[in-house]
Parts: C-alpha cells; structure tokens; sequence
C-alpha cells in the first residue's frame, strides 16, 4: 500500500486558495500536460478543518501526496495561465461528469507527478473520509468465489453465461463509514463475520448492458468490508422461514469503504487483483480475483437488467474463503481488534472493533 505524508498541516484554507488564484486567466504558449491516463492516481474525500461544519471534500491522490482536488486545480491554473476546471463538491458528482472532468484529473496527476514542492494544501490521511458521500445503490454479490461457496457448503457448479449470480443491496447511508471509522457491534450480538471485497464503482448510467460493453461503464475500483452478521440470519416469523439478509448484512456501519477510488485505467484486469484480510495482524483471507465465479462484467451487466446503475453506485463483487463462520471453531470479531483490508493497486481499509456504547 501507498502510504500518504502524515503530520503535514493544511497552513491555509484550501477554499482561500480557489479565491487567491481563479482570477488568473488569459493564455501563453505553456504546453499543457496530456489529458491520457499516463499518470496513475486515485481518489478521495476528506472532512475539511477549513469548514465550520467539517463538511466533505473532494481529494487527489498522487503519488504519496493528497491534495485538496479544488486547490490542485487551482495551482495547475495558475501555473498554465488558465482558468480552474471548478470540479463539483463531491466524488460522485465528479463521476457523473462525464469525461471533460475526467481528462482534467489525468491532467492534474500528469502536471504534478514526482513533485514535492511544499504544497500547502495536503491533507493527512486520518481526515479521510468513505469516498463516496453516498451512492444510490450498495448491492453485493454473495458467494462469488469458488473457494468461499465451498467453505459455505453452498458450492454447485454454475455457468455465469448461463446463471445468475445471487445480488443483495446494503444500506449505503445508513451503512457506509469510511477508513478508521468504527464498526460497533450491537447489543447481543456475537457472531460478527469479516468478508473483504473488492468494490466496482460505476461510472455512468447503466441501464440493460450487454456482458460485451459492461466494463465501460466502471470508473473504478474501491475496497469494500461486507460485514456479516452469522448470528442473525433467519427469520423467526413462521410465515415466511429462510434466511434473513436484511438483519445479516444490512446493519447500521456494515460497510465500511476506501480509502481510495481508483480509476480503471490503472487496473485493467479487475480479476487479477491480490485481497487480503487482516485481522490485526494475522492473515485470514489472501487470494486473488480471478477467483470469482461472476467477474465485474457478468455483475455490472446481470444488475443492470434488474435496476438502473447510477454514477458512483458500487457493487461489492463477493469475497474469498477465509471468513471466520467456516473456521473449525467458528471465529468472531471481539472489541478491540481491528480489520485491515487490503487490494491492490487501491490501498488498505482498517476498521477499529468496538462495542455498541464504546466512548
């Protein structure tokens, strides 16, 4: 994982930055940086302490530096002579934007790429927030690696050109916390599983697409920590017995999310990134993606038959073997340890155990 600076003080408001430089117009014979994707970078949202209210914005990710997107922005158009691009306030916005926003991020890595010249407006990893402030569908795949169902006792055998994989939503606003951020477990609960996942964000309007065309309609990739709930899985109501998917996944802080947002351009092949889970510091999940049974494109184009995929929607693609309910014995999160997952080519998402009540 890429570590970011840490320690490094925001000197001055990132908002008095936009302020200071977006008068400076005009036009000159700069050679402006190329709009391709030569430049990896990420993306991020952070709670600014320039705010009153510590409202969320959006970040960059280059290198080992992050930077406020709107003060990166402005540097860049001061140092073309040209006017700020004026990205939206949050991180789906920019998605939904379309490619003029796009090309301009590539821009932005492309120009500051290897530069470490004091900027001013670096923000330190501990204000990072979930990177997406929230998107309207969480949905989640269920058994989807081959390993996993086997560990289940749910393994048949299926053909993803033939079959349907098995789609449940999560609760994305009362689910979603970002890196650091707590998941409490809830009073009487005791059988808190982990599943490390790897999230596909989508990047425009989805509605019918053709297993052929579906990863055009990814704009990335995010780290997803599907918190299961093993111990509350089946309704007592006699009318309709079963599994209870509801109360096992879709609780309040069940999917934690990021740190970072990476561009597909910088992972082409979705299903051959290595996860692993951690648990403080023992490994209890460690494969790749190929190991699905749906890859990204069976899941992006099966979704959009059944529901209309909006810009920064995510679909958490299932996880590896490894989960503790398999385990003989069967093993559960405890207050204090803490969950770091891991993908890469997008960073480690960490998550603090607490119980409910904790100060």
């Amino acid at each position: 994982m890429v570590e970011a600076p840490k320690n490094v003080p925001l000197a001055i408001p990132a908002a008095a930055i936009v302020f200071g430089l977006a008068a400076c117009g005009g036009t000159s014979d700069i050679t402006l940086p190329s709009e391709e994707p030569r430049t990896p970078y990420r993306l991020a949202t952070y709670r600014a302490s320039d705010a009153g209210d510590g409202s969320p914005r959006p970040a960059i990710v280059i290198g080992e530096t992050i930077l406020d997107l709107a003060a990166a922005d402005a540097l860049f158009a001061t140092e073309i002579s040209a006017q700020p691009y004026g990205f939206p306030g949050d991180l789906i916005a920019i998605i939904a934007a379309g490619d003029r926003a796009h090309n301009r991020l590539n821009q932005l890595a492309n120009h500051f790429a290897g530069r470490e010249d004091g900027f001013r407006f670096r923000i330190e990893p501990h204000r990072l927030t979930a990177p997406l402030l929230y998107p309207a569908h969480l949905l989640a795949a269920a058994a989807n690696y081959r390993s996993h169902a086997a560990e289940m006792d749910v393994e048949q055998e299926v053909d993803p050109d033939r079959d349907a994989p098995y789609l449940f939503a999560k609760s994305a606003r009362s689910g979603i916390i970002g890196p650091g951020e707590p998941y409490r477990i809830p009073p009487g609960r005791d059988r808190i599983d982990w599943e490390g996942e790897l999230g596909v964000v989508i990047g425009k309007t989805a509605l019918r697409v053709p297993l052929k065309d579906a990863l055009d309609y990814v704009f990335g990739y995010t780290v997803v920590f599907d918190v299961s709930d093993r111990g509350g899985r089946f309704r007592e109501n006699p009318m309709l017995p079963g599994p209870d998917w509801f109360s096992g996944k879709s609780g309040d802080r069940a999917a934690p999310m990021g740190p970072y947002v990476t561009p597909s351009a910088f992972l082409p092949d979705p299903q051959a990134l290595r996860l692993t889970t951690r648990i403080d510091d023992r490994v209890v999940q460690d494969d790749t993606t190929a190991g699905m049974i749906y890859s990204v494109a069976h899941l992006v184009a099966y979704a959009s038959q059944i529901v209309t995929l909006h810009p920064g929607d995510v679909i958490a693609t299932g996880t590896p073997d490894g989960v503790g309910s398999a385990r003989e014995p069967p093993e559960f999160l405890s207050p204090g340890q803490t969950v770091h997952i891991e993908i890469e080519g997008i960073g480690t998402l960490s998550t603090p155990i607490e119980a409910d009540g904790d100060p």
